[in-house]
Formats: C-alpha cells, sequence, structure tokens
C-alpha cells in the first residue's frame, strides 16, 4: 500500500450557496484522473469532513476534463447567515480535501 497526498495529484476549488457546499477537483494528469476517480469515493469525502458534512454527499465525475465534483449537503451549519462557526463559507473545504491521502494499492 502507497500513501499519496491529494494535493500532490490534484488542485481544488469549492463555493457555496445556502447549506451546500459544492468541490471541485482537478486531476492533474490523465494518470492521475484515473486514481482519484477509482479511490477518492464519496464516502471518503464525508468521512474526511467528519462532522462538518450533516447531509449527503453526491459524486459527479467529468471525464473530458479529467474531474470530479462533490455537492455536500447540510455541509455549512445552515449557510452563512444562520451558523455560528468561525468560517460560515464553503470556500475552505477544498483546501481541507487536498490535505487527505489516500492509499494506493501497490
Amino acid at each position: 500500500m502507497s500513501r499519496i497526498k491529494l494535493i500532490d495529484i490534484a488542485s481544488a476549488r469549492s463555493g457555496d450557496k445556502n447549506d451546500v457546499c459544492n468541490i471541485g477537483v482537478m486531476a492533474n494528469d490523465a494518470a492521475s484522473y484515473q486514481l482519484i476517480k477509482q479511490h477518492l469515493t464519496q464516502d471518503k469525502v464525508k468521512q474526511h469532513f467528519g462532522d462538518l458534512i450533516k447531509g449527503e454527499v453526491v459524486r459527479y465525475e467529468w471525464d473530458t476534463i479529467e474531474s470530479l465534483n462533490f455537492v455536500c449537503s447540510g455541509a455549512l451549519d445552515g449557510g452563512a447567515s444562520r451558523s455560528l462557526r468561525m468560517d460560515t463559507l464553503g470556500k475552505n473545504f477544498s483546501s481541507h480535501l487536498l490535505r487527505m491521502e489516500l492509499d494506493i494499492p501497490m
């Protein structure tokens, strides 16, 4: 088993609308896309964020641009105008996701 940091094989952007956070993960190349497509699942994303995401995480695949999009419901504690969190926006979710390490079989 080998460990790969997501930030070493991809970049990411995120945003929010109400209580939903959207995270786009763009692979650095075709080989990296195959790795993230196989190993970066919606369950692993939800687990990585722990209690921050209360709802469902849905993954969409964009093969043409070698990217994945994760839509995370119940991720912003009700949304920017309702939340008591320090950071009420979804823009930092991408940085947090890029800290994830993936276990890749050798």
